[in-house]
């Protein structure tokens, strides 16, 4: 399996085929190949700027000598006329880059200043806003990235790295013991070492996840004081394992999940449905 590292120059590789292709026809065809400039990052709206180091290797994949001075760094708050850094070197490089650059910065930040508005909706609260498998494919490991620069957390990465037994999957297997039962033996025989979380829709099955020894229990679709009730539940015959909410979570009903008492709260809408930041990356003229 790649690593992290190789997923994201795979991503650039194919960015820059199919934004660059076989040349940028507008660039060659009117800019000196030996010029040499400036560009800026110029932030157009509030929020938490996400995406600066990505920025560096989109630079560095696509030409060594473009150089870049950060003044910003992620996760910091921003404003409208915030330059976050600046880059100089070849022309051409900048021109060619400047579109790839700008879609990852804005996309990124946009997700890490939607996940900071949800987490201060659980100001106070021990409860964490979590991501989805809901992201934009090839980008996930950014998007996910940038919510953390906004103050969440992430669930499970891929499919592959936690075992998550969903509504499915239990009425495939036959119920939430078999599955469950299955799952362990599967992580034995193959040497792993993975948290299960098992999604439940009412009482017995929460009693059936408990009984079976799982990690953490996601009650999905529960209603604010549905969930507090499970939550009672669940920490009077078990204090250590995790709970999560999820299912049509909004901004503006957060705030009751995270009083009932849950550790966590996954929202699609992170990541499915953001709104990138405005930002734009302009020449610097001395």
């Amino acid at each position: 399996m790649e690593t992290p590292d190789q997923l994201i120059d795979d991503l650039l590789t194919l960015a820059f085929a199919e934004d660059v292709g076989d040349g940028d026809a507008t660039t060659l065809s009117t800019i000196p190949a030996e010029a040499r400039g400036r560009q800026q990052l110029i932030v157009k709206e509030e929020g938490i700027l996400a995406g600066v180091n990505i920025a560096r290797r989109v630079f560095e994949k696509f030409d060594p000598e473009l150089h870049m001075t950060v003044m910003i760094g992620d996760g910091a708050r921003v404003k409208p006329g915030d330059v976050a850094f600046v880059v100089e070197g070849p022309v051409r490089s900048l021109l060619q880059t400047e579109r790839t650059m700008l879609n990852i910065m804005q996309r990124m930040s946009g997700i890490a200043t939607t996940t900071a508005r949800y987490q201060e909706r659980l100001d106070g609260l021990k409860a964490k806003v979590l991501d989805t498998r809901k992201t934009t494919p090839g980008m996930r490991l950014l998007e996910k990235q940038a919510v953390k620069i906004g103050g969440g957390a992430n669930h499970r990465i891929g499919l592959f790295d936690m075992v998550l037994i969903k509504d499915n999957h239990v009425d495939f297997a036959g119920g939430i013991t078999p599955a469950v039962e299955r799952a362990k033996q599967w992580c034995r025989e193959q040497g792993k070492d993975l948290r299960i979380e098992v999604e439940v829709r009412n009482t017995p099955e929460i009693e059936e996840a408990l009984a079976a020894g799982v990690d953490r229990i996601m009650l999905d679709n529960y209603t604010p004081q549905d969930t507090a009730e499970a939550v009672r539940l669940i920490r009077s015959r078990d204090a250590k394992v995790e709970i999560e909410s999820s299912g049509g979570i909004t901004i503006d009903t957060l705030r009751a999940y995270g009083e009932a008492g849950v550790d966590f709260i996954s929202v699609g809408a992170l990541t499915h449905s953001v709104k990138g930041l405005d930002m734009s990356f302009k020449a610097v003229h001395d």
